[in-house]
């Protein structure tokens, strides 16, 4: 993500299909974001239980709960609601069959995936950017090809719902991403831009409003030296984190400077991290300058990264540690 206004525009990494009907959905509160799933139950017939018990030993940690429920004919519409994904461990007609009469909204519908027994391929049905393709993503830790279809992912780009997720924020309006998300697969979107309260905003139905999911969030203000690698910014973070007792729980997004935003390693640890990574201009860390003099800002005229980018990406705007290095190749400050 990017930002390159005096305001902080950050430009985001993920995407809904353009193409689904968002019929009248909304995204209204931070528990009902629609976007990411935490419950999921693995719905098996008898004898493909051991198969089943396979998925929840493989990737039963990364979710709040996983159940198992034995196929009836009814289990779908019996326990409608009650989860964020199925995971249909059967062929795709009996999925489809069964739970197309129960959909309704695709911000509040449950995502579907079905996998095959041989745990070969794990197709997203419905809900691709509300919790399937990331549940088909878990499931190729365990040799399933995630079969995604939704336009963004074919197109290799990331629209407006995964850009709220990396951003610990959600959807306020959701029959505005059909229009948005277009916008992203025709690379007309440009960035998103944040803007700070309390303040009101007049919009039309084709503008998607983010909201932040939290406001006692961290964020990790972040610098470095050109081709520092992966390893070495997650190891900064989570010294960082450790200094001021949080975890990465806490943290709702990595911010630092346009002039960073293309690093490959800093890049890759955010996405290893399930982090967005929110990049501001010169003019607004200037603004935000941190207190720990930087010789950058007598050399090229930018203050020190990693402070000013905490401070510039906190909600509060305020610095709860100061910028630490990491291996002379990673600065890291933390933000609220």
């Amino acid at each position: 993500m990017s930002t390159d206004s005096n305001d902080g525009n950050a430009s985001g990494t993920d995407a809904a299909d353009a193409t689904d009907d968002s019929g009248g959905g909304h995204c209204s509160t931070a528990d009902s974001d629609g976007e990411v799933a935490e419950e999921i139950a693995v719905v098996s017939f008898e004898r493909k239980l051991d198969t089943a018990a396979e998925i929840v030993d493989g990737i039963g940690d990364r979710y709040e709960s996983i159940d198992v429920i034995e196929y009836h004919g009814d289990v779908f519409a019996e326990h409608w609601g009650e989860y964020d994904c199925f995971v249909g461990l059967m062929a795709s007609g009996i999925a489809m069959r069964k739970t197309a009469p129960l959909l309704d909204d695709k911000w509040d519908d449950p995502a579907i995936v079905v996998v095959d027994e041989a745990l070969t391929w794990a197709i997203p049905i419905t809900g691709g950017h509300h919790g399937a393709n990331q549940v088909a993503d878990d499931l190729a830790s365990l040799g399933a090809v995630p079969a995604m279809t939704t336009a963004s992912e074919a197109a290799d780009k990331q629209g407006v719902e995964k850009r709220a997720k990396a951003l610990s924020a959600h959807v306020v309006n959701g029959d505005s991403t059909v229009a948005t998300n277009l916008a992203v697969l025709d690379d007309e979107l440009g960035p998103v831009e944040r803007l700070d309260g309390p303040r009101a905003v007049l919009v039309d139905d084709d503008v998607t409003v983010l909201k932040r999911n939290r406001d006692d969030g961290i964020v990790l203000g972040t610098g470095s030296v050109s081709g520092a690698d992966e390893e070495r910014f997650i190891e900064a973070w989570d010294r960082a984190l450790a200094a001021v007792d949080r975890d990465w729980d806490d943290v709702e997004f990595v911010a630092t400077a346009t002039r960073k935003a293309d690093e490959e390693g800093l890049l890759a640890a955010a996405a290893a991290r399930d982090l967005g990574v929110v990049a501001f201009d010169r003019e607004t860390l200037l603004e935000f300058e941190g207190p720990t003099p930087s010789k950058a800002k007598e050399l090229i005229g930018w203050p020190g990264v990693a402070e000013a980018s905490a401070i510039a990406g906190g909600a509060d705007h305020d610095l709860v540690a100061e910028k630490t290095s990491h291996e002379n190749e990673v600065t890291v400050a933390v933000g609220r």
